[in-house]
């Protein structure tokens, strides 16, 4: 029998071990590629390689094992850390954070493929960064990421002040991969709505500003706090001409997942759609990961764009209704990775509907308080991260009369959305097992519930 508490379908190491943020999303002769963080040696934290996964379709992935290693005595000894990769006259360049100490200070550097399939990434001896700029006292300085604007390249890294703990986000100009110019801070911590909604933070860390597709753009922060990652937050707003730079002037914001297992987002630009992948790391303890002999894994790929009243869109990929397999309903048992698709539309104020994955857990869904409580009371996380976690998460969006939840498990991966407003990702252990459960616990409404077995 296959272990239920084993994702089947999201991308992580095929040999185990450790998995954290997704790098260098890239589109290229015909298929997906997608890397991310991994530590070959063991399920915890350290000696970061590049792992490397390819897909057709988003839905059926390849692994390809290691595409870039550290190299020793190179300027990326200490670890080939987060970035992007872009395609640069035809040839697939990852642009990464080089580490060869160990004060989160890093230089940016550049690999290229070596053939069409990507399965190894050639480093350049040289960074095309080697540091900060001059002046700056930081305590990060990594996760480079790529953005066209108006016609011009530039780039965005991570920072953050040692002085004053003042997160920031440094930009350059990029005139050519090898041709770098620093054009001043994009947006720091001390920009109120910043402050407001990306805080606390010692540093923003994997910073990515993709178009929002209505004039506006998007930028993704993950906040870091002295050595301790946490959640991932956005900002909206317009990038407007300052100087020999650009400056991001936000509008609003909010958690880009409201759930506690999703980091460090990253992004694939494509015509009419953003993708967006982020790490989705364990609810369990140390101890109990390396047990496993892995830790880790990337969430599916989502889709970022805008409603009609230009609030921002989060939803599953399209394609991934691509492994909707066997139905099943209401009463059976639940196989080890599925979908739920929930249409709720009440007739009194208040009325609360109970999607239950088993004894175990259940999500709460009230449309009129805009409202989505999952509860996982009786499979506590087990995991010491400081970030809370109570048995209870809640995620709010705009109320109104009716709601549409899908819920995505894989194992012990949750990833639900409501109303394509609203994301939440939970990794929850013992992975759900038992009935699916649909009950209205208060008020009244028309319930209509799908379900699907994922398809091999």
């Amino acid at each position: 029998m296959a272990d239920r508490n084993l994702p089947r379908h999201h991308v992580r190491p095929a040999a185990g071990q450790w998995c954290n943020d997704p790098n260098g999303p890239v589109f290229h002769a015909g298929r997906y590629h997608l890397f991310f963080q991994h530590n070959p040696g063991a399920a915890v934290w350290g000696d970061i390689h590049w792992g490397h996964a390819s897909s057709p379709d988003l839905v059926h992935w390849t692994d390809h094992g290691i595409a870039l290693a550290p190299t020793p005595g190179g300027r990326d000894a200490l670890g080939a850390w987060s970035g992007c990769a872009v395609v640069d006259d035809g040839v697939p360049t990852a642009v990464y954070t080089g580490m060869d100490r160990h004060d989160g200070i890093g230089s940016v550097m550049l690999a290229r493929a070596t053939d069409d399939s990507l399965t190894e990434l050639k480093a350049e001896p040289e960074p095309v960064v080697p540091g900060p700029p001059q002046g700056l006292d930081l305590n990060a300085f990594r996760d480079p990421f790529l953005f066209t604007h108006e016609g011009r390249r530039w780039a965005v890294v991570g920072a953050g002040h040692r002085a004053d703990g003042r997160a920031d986000v440094l930009l350059y100009r990029v005139d050519s991969l090898t041709d770098w110019t620093y054009a001043g801070s994009l947006i720091d911590g001390s920009d109120p709505v910043a402050a407001r909604v990306a805080a606390p933070a010692t540093a923003w860390e994997c910073p990515a500003l993709v178009p929002a597709g209505d004039g506006r753009w998007v930028l993704m922060l993950s906040l870091w706090i002295d050595d301790i990652t946490y959640s991932t937050a956005y900002l909206v707003g317009e990038l407007r001409a300052h100087g020999e730079g650009l400056r991001f002037v936000a509008g609003g914001g909010g958690m880009l997942d409201q759930g506690r297992d999703f980091y460090a987002a990253t992004a694939l630009v494509e015509d009419e759609r953003t993708l967006v992948w982020g790490w989705s790391w364990e609810s369990r303890t140390e101890d109990e990961s390396v047990a496993a002999g892995w830790a880790g894994c990337l969430t599916c790929p989502r889709e970022l764009g805008v409603h009609p009243d230009g609030t921002l869109r989060l939803a599953p990929a399209r394609e991934l209704t691509a492994l909707r397999g066997r139905p099943f309903t209401v009463g059976d048992a639940l196989p080890a990775a599925y979908e739920v698709e929930l249409d709720v539309d009440v007739t009194q104020p208040g009325t609360e509907v109970v999607l239950g994955l088993g004894p175990a857990l259940s999500l709460r869904v009230t449309p009129t308080r805009g409202t989505l409580v999952l509860d996982r009371s009786a499979a506590p996380a087990a995991s010491t991260h400081p970030q809370p976690r109570t048995p209870q998460l809640v995620a709010t969006v705009p109320p109104g009369p009716a709601a549409r939840l899908r819920v995505l498990v894989d194992g012990p991966l949750i990833e639900a959305f409501l109303d394509e407003r609203a994301m939440v990702t939970e990794k929850v252990y013992p992975a759900p097992e038992g009935p699916l459960t649909v009950e209205v616990t208060t008020g009244a409404a028309e319930v209509a519930v799908r379900a699907w077995e994922a398809a091999e």
